[in-house]
């Protein structure tokens, strides 16, 4: 599961302009050094975006992919401080955070996965500078000085390799320049928010430059944790970046950066949303209330200790580019630490029923090598390698608390005292106790290669045509050793029935062996542990995507092109308590049971271990497609982009979260059918109007075993329908100052929040029904409208001055909910950000 080639400056993008480079011409055009930075007027950016294809220069509208960019000036104006902020502006892309900092989602026509599992890598690549993140705890920190983010849609396999199945975002950060500049700005808004930034960039030497940037983001938290005088959901985040730069001559170059970043938040809040019968009982124990009820939006919680997380991402690149005539010679190297720790109340309650202890390891090393043409004739190519190693250790520990065994006990009526007397254990002392949870270490290792390459062929003055390949090889091992030290959930009920007379014939029937009614407070079961004699633990993957597209000038200000791509993301492992035998391996159930349950691979050598029930251990790869054909307009005051596409994921790897593990499977296929558009007009001199609108019909076609059971034929939930992003910029020079106005407007139709919930599983005679999972999944929705505007104030000194405020009318929607723990019943879930605001004064020079 790796991004297999880092192509962000060879990779041939179209970049589509919703609400990030405004309108413009052909003869705007500039050269592909320019950073984006100042040019002669101090108040003026440069909006046009170059991106080259075999060094080749080519402006938004003749480059044939479904791309949206957000330039500098836009992230400045509309004050998107890191990636889930980006989605105000791409309607196609959607960004969601679940049960703290590091559990972050990206989702690019309703396709996307990988949030807090950490041994999926996402869907959606992200690349900072041509740098793979593999995790999504790497790729949240604040942005870096930007020159621009592309957000690529659709299948990118061909030069961005297997992890980018359903789209890429590529951040692109500013070069050290060889004249002296940089800047300062401070940001103060509502919740006590302050942002300090800085970065300064200048020559060394005649071929030497360098640029140094860092930043402080701290905002108090707005969730009121009533019960322990605290506010949680905050930001302590803080980085800094340096960068070398060596041009000796004009054909060799060579780019270093460094870079560390640390986040230190107390997130995130999980809140009631539906109350269970068990919450009297929680009652009962905290003397009083023990939650909140059902009143999200009120930002009030109870809990037993405030979440933390602290996340270290840090590492270092070095590209190097060298001409050799018509050929460019370009090897990126990197290397990448990240350090997640973090604690989460398990249960949401001020009842110390469970907490969750996170802490992951990752270390990655990638290598590219690739060499790309720019020859006179018709033919341009581009080929080169890819390699990429990974090791995490990841442990997360659930652990009981002291409430967990009276709140237990009110449950079974007593019934754990019972079981304890009939196993001459000490009575109330041995069950559920402060202390023993389930202990969980996985030790995984990932090596890939890719090789690849993509060539143009200019068939007429106006007719290219484009063929690219990428064959992958990935191979994963993984380790694990979880300890289960709650010997309650290790217990064979069906045994100890037949033990106090129960007759063998009815011991595994509930209506005859009472104690069968206590398997509800058995889920931290023991684990079987793999590699073992039946699980290798490892995977071996290996694919050929390809892309076929055909691009169309035809005039100089309309572009048409067709595509047909694939794409794959390598097999992804479950590495947490969920991750249970195949059903090819296991069939469940006591062999205590008469009859005894049939034999398999699993139980016939020996290796099964109490209330062990089936799943997976691993998701097979994906395999996407898509057909995509698009026009591009770009004339002097309007511009246009649309792509109708059909885009699908054969095995798409669906992870939803349990409250204290994950459930991983594969779909049969997932399926987006739809349309993406995106324009600007320029009605008079001083206004831009722009729009994105995306149109998204996305179903299950086919997803037998999913979490919540058979989905076949139902819309994905969490995807809108429709989604608009529309707004307009009023620019105005005052004298030698400029005054910029911006509003946007966010809009996502309304969707289901989760596929189902499968704490709401009930069986009947031992077959799992899976109705009320999903009927109640179906009733939590949501609905986005928000709009933000923002003002900026360019003085001709090289001050600004600015003020925004986001999600104005203070809309709020829930992001994801889940099962409650140790709450049958119960569901929780995560909300948005509310309204916030502030000022800005910026320095430049």
């Amino acid at each position: 599961m790796k991004k297999s080639a880092l192509l962000s400056a060879v990779a041939i993008v179209a970049l589509s302009v919703p609400c990030g480079a405004y309108a413009q011409s052909t003869e705007d055009q500039i050269s592909g050094d320019d950073q984006g930075v100042f040019d002669d007027n101090p108040n003026e950016r440069s909006n046009v975006i170059i991106v080259t294809a075999s060094k080749r220069e080519t402006t938004l509208a003749e480059t044939p992919i479904a791309v949206s960019v957000t330039d500098a000036d836009t992230i400045e104006q509309a004050q998107i401080r890191d990636l889930t902020d980006l989605q105000s502006l791409v309607p196609s892309l959607r960004v969601s955070t679940g049960q703290n900092a590091a559990a972050t989602t990206f989702t690019i026509r309703g396709f996307g996965n990988g949030a807090n599992n950490p041994g999926i890598e996402p869907s959606v690549g992200v690349f900072i500078d041509g740098v793979y993140r593999s995790r999504s705890a790497a790729q949240i920190a604040d942005l870096p000085n930007v020159q621009r983010i592309e957000v690529l849609r659709g299948p990118q396999s061909t030069l961005f390799g297997k992890n980018a199945s359903a789209g890429v975002i590529s951040i692109i950060t500013q070069e050290p320049q060889f004249e002296f500049g940089g800047s300062a700005s401070i940001t103060y808004g509502n919740y006590d928010t302050i942002v300090a930034k800085a970065d300064i960039t200048g020559p060394i030497t005649e071929t030497i430059a360098f640029s140094l940037s860092g930043s402080i983001n701290q905002r108090d938290g707005y969730v009121d944790v009533e019960n322990l005088d605290q506010r949680i959901n905050d930001k302590d985040r803080w980085s800094a970046r340096g960068q070398i730069l060596f041009e000796p001559t004009d054909g060799f170059r060579v780019r270093l950066i460094g870079d560390y970043s640390k986040i230190d938040d107390l997130c995130c809040a999980g809140f009631n949303v539906r109350t269970g019968p068990t919450t009297p009982a929680l009652n009962a124990i905290a003397g009083g209330q023990s939650l909140i009820p059902t009143a999200p939006f009120d930002d009030r919680i109870l809990l037993t200790r405030a979440p933390q997380n602290e996340i270290e991402n840090y590492g270092g690149s070095a590209q190097i580019d060298y001409d050799i005539g018509a050929f460019t010679l370009t090897s990126i190297t990197a290397y990448r630490e990240l350090r997640a720790n973090s604690f989460d109340d398990g249960d949401f309650t001020s009842v110390d029923l469970i907490s969750n202890n996170i802490a992951t390891e990752i270390d990655t090393f990638t290598q590219e090598l690739r060499i790309a043409s720019d020859l006179d004739g018709p033919l341009n190519f581009l080929v080169g390698g890819f390699y990429f190693d990974e090791s995490i250790n990841a442990q997360n520990d659930v652990v009981f608390g002291p409430g967990a065994r009276p709140y237990f006990n009110i449950l079974s009526g007593g019934a754990l005292n019972t079981v304890e007397a009939i196993l001459g254990l000490p009575v109330g002392a041995t069950f559920s106790q402060a202390g023993l949870g389930t202990f969980d270490e996985f030790d995984y290792s990932n090596e890939s290669y890719s090789i690849f390459g993509s060539a143009d062929l200019e068939l007429t003055d106006r007719l290219t045509f484009t063929v690219g390949l990428n064959y992958t090889h990935d191979e994963k091992e993984v380790v694990s050793n979880v300890v289960t030290t709650d010997s309650f959930s290790a217990i064979d009920l069906v045994a100890l029935g037949r033990a106090i007379g129960v007759p063998a014939q009815v011991a595994a029937n509930p209506q005859f062996n009472p104690l069968l009614g206590l398997r509800a407070l058995q889920f931290l079961p023991p684990f079987l542990q793999f590699p073992n004699a039946v699980e290798d633990g490892r995977t071996d993957d290996d694919d050929l995507a390809y892309t076929l597209r055909a691009a169309y000038k035809a005039t100089d200000s309309i572009n048409f092109y067709a595509t047909y791509a694939t794409g794959f993301k390598a097999s992804s492992f479950n590495l947490s308590r969920d991750s249970r035998p195949f059903a090819a391996d296991f069939i469940p159930g006591s062999s205590a049971a008469f009859p005894a349950p049939a034999s398999s691979p699993i139980r016939d050598a020996g290796l099964a271990v109490a209330n062990l029930t089936t799943g997976t251990r691993f998701a097979g790869p994906e395999q996407s497609e898509v057909y995509e054909i698009g026009v591009k307009g770009n004339f002097p005051l309007v511009t246009f982009n649309l792509a109708l596409f059909d885009q699908t994921i054969e095995g798409f790897q669906g992870n939803v979260f349990t409250g204290t593990g994950f459930v991983l499977s594969n779909a049969g296929s997932q399926s987006t059918k739809g349309f993406e558009f995106d324009g600007t007009v320029t009605p008079v001199e001083p206004i831009t109007l722009f729009a994105a609108i995306t149109y998204l019909d996305a179903k299950f076609d086919s997803f037998l075993n999913s979490a919540v059971g058979d989905i076949s034929g139902q819309e994905v939930a969490g995807v809108s329908p429709i989604s608009v992003s529309a707004g307009a910029t009023f620019t105005q020079d005052i004298g030698t100052a400029q005054l910029v106005l911006r509003g946007d407007f966010q809009y996502e139709s309304r969707t289901q929040v989760s596929q189902g919930l499968p704490g709401f599983i009930t069986s009947v005679g031992g077959v799992p029904n899976f109705d009320a999972a999903i009927a109640v999944g179906r009733q939590f929705t949501r609905e986005v409208n928000e709009v933000n505007l923002s003002a900026n104030l360019r003085l001709d000194n090289g001050i600004e001055l600015g003020a925004y405020v986001r999600n104005l009318t203070n809309d709020r929607y829930l992001t994801a909910i889940f099962d409650g723990v140790g709450q049958a019943g119960s569901v929780f879930g995560y909300t948005n950000t509310p309204r916030t605001y502030g000022g800005t004064v910026r320095f430049k020079f």
